[in-house]
């Protein structure tokens, strides 16, 4: 895993996690929301990047944000492995 570090002047760094609260986490959530945009992540990866438990909780992240929303063929076949492992363990019958 890659560790990438920032640095921003205390005053604006403070100002910006008054109105977003975790600065770390928003600038995971732009970095997940730019590849996904620009075609360069699909949705399962933006699913695992911001530990979201569900495709559906990406949906309506991405909805949120204003981004169109992708569904490919990978996407489907993470989906389907998804739903695979959720039938394996008993948690989807």
């Amino acid at each position: 895993m890659r560790i990438l570090q920032i640095a921003l002047p205390d005053d604006v760094a403070h100002t910006l996690e008054t109105k977003w609260g975790s600065l770390e986490r928003k600038l995971l959530e732009t970095i997940a929301i730019a590849a996904y945009q620009e075609g360069s992540i699909s949705a399962g990866k933006v699913r695992e990047l911001l530990s979201m438990a569900t495709r559906l909780e990406v949906d309506a992240f991405l909805q949120e944000k204003g981004v169109y929303l992708h569904y490919d063929e990978a996407d489907f076949a993470e989906d389907r492995s998804a739903h695979q492992q959720l039938r394996q363990s008993g948690k989807l019958k």
